[in-house]
C-alpha cells in the first residue's frame, strides 16, 4: 500500500474546484482512495466566518469568561452544537448538529486568516460525494473519497485524523463470522478502516506543509455506497452518553 502526498500551493477559496485541482496535480488511478482535509472543503464551501460579524449572547459571554476564550468563538460553537457533552479545564466537547462528537464543534482558527474561523461542512458525506463524482468525470477513474479531521480521543493522549465524510467505501471492515488463526469464530471484531486510512494519510499530510490531500493506493476494498453515520456508535450501545 502506498500513501502519496498531494501538495496544493493555492489558498482554497469559495467555489474553487477541489477535484480539478487534484486531477491537475496528480494522475489518479482506479481504486485510489483520496483523503482530503476538512479545512479545504470548508473553505471551498464558504464555511468561513468573519468573527467581527458575530454578536455573542450572554451565555457565550459567560462561558468565555469562565474558560478564557473568545466569546465570538463560543457563540459559533454553540450555533454548531446539538448538545454539550462535557465542559471542563477549558475544553468543550459537544455533539455537533450532524451527530459528530468532537471538541469545539469543529470550529477552528488555524490555517485561516486572522479574525476568521472555519466551520465543519454542513454534510461531509455530500461533500465527499460531490468531489468523487467530479473526479470520476474528469479522470474516468473509479475512486473513493474520505474527508478527514483531527480529533482527540478519550483515555489516550494526542490527536489523530478521523473520517467525517465518505463516498465509495465501507467505513467498517467487519470480521464477524470469520476464523482467527486458531480457527475460532470471530464474533464482534470490526475495524474502523475509514479512520485508520485517515490517520495513515495524516502522516504525510501533516499540518503546515500545504498538503491537504493524500492518495491511498493499492489498498484492497470494494466500491460501495455508505455513510459516515455507520461509524457513530448507537446511543443505546454508548457507555459514555
Amino acid at each position: 500500500m502506498q500513501i502519496i502526498p498531494l501538495y496544493i500551493e493555492k489558498e482554497i477559496e469559495p467555489f474553487d474546484d477541489i477535484s480539478e485541482l487534484i486531477s491537475n496535480s496528480f494522475e489518479i488511478c482506479d481504486g485510489d482512495i483520496l483523503v482530503i482535509a476538512q479545512k479545504i472543503v470548508s473553505k471551498q464551501e464558504g464555511r468561513i466566518v468573519d468573527l467581527s460579524t458575530i454578536a455573542p449572547s450572554l451565555l457565550s459571554e459567560g462561558i468565555a469568561s469562565q474558560y478564557q476564550k473568545d466569546p465570538r468563538i463560543i457563540e459559533l460553537i454553540l450555533s454548531e452544537t446539538k448538545r454539550i457533552v462535557r465542559m471542563k479545564n477549558g475544553i468543550i466537547i459537544v455533539e455537533t448538529n450532524n451527530g459528530t462528537i468532537c471538541a469545539n464543534a469543529g470550529v477552528d482558527e488555524s490555517n485561516v486568516k486572522e479574525g476568521h474561523a472555519t466551520l465543519l461542512p454542513i454534510n461531509s458525506d455530500a461533500s465527499a460525494q460531490t468531489i468523487r463524482n467530479k473526479l470520476q468525470k474528469q479522470t474516468n477513474k473509479n475512486v473513493a473519497v474520505i474527508i478527514s479531521d483531527t480529533f482527540g480521543r478519550p483515555f489516550r493522549m494526542g490527536q489523530t485524523n478521523c473520517a467525517i465524510g465518505i463516498s465509495g467505501l465501507n467505513p467498517i471492515l467487519n470480521y464477524a463470522g470469520t476464523l482467527d488463526s486458531f480457527q475460532k469464530i470471530l464474533r464482534i471484531t470490526e475495524i474502523a478502516v475509514a479512520d485508520e486510512l485517515s490517520s495513515a494519510a495524516e502522516l504525510v499530510m501533516k499540518k503546515a506543509l500545504k498538503c491537504p490531500v493524500a492518495i491511498v493506493r493499492d489498498y484492497s476494498f470494494k466500491i460501495e455506497d455508505h455513510v459516515i453515520d455507520e461509524l457513530i456508535r448507537p446511543e443505546n450501545e454508548d457507555l459514555f452518553k
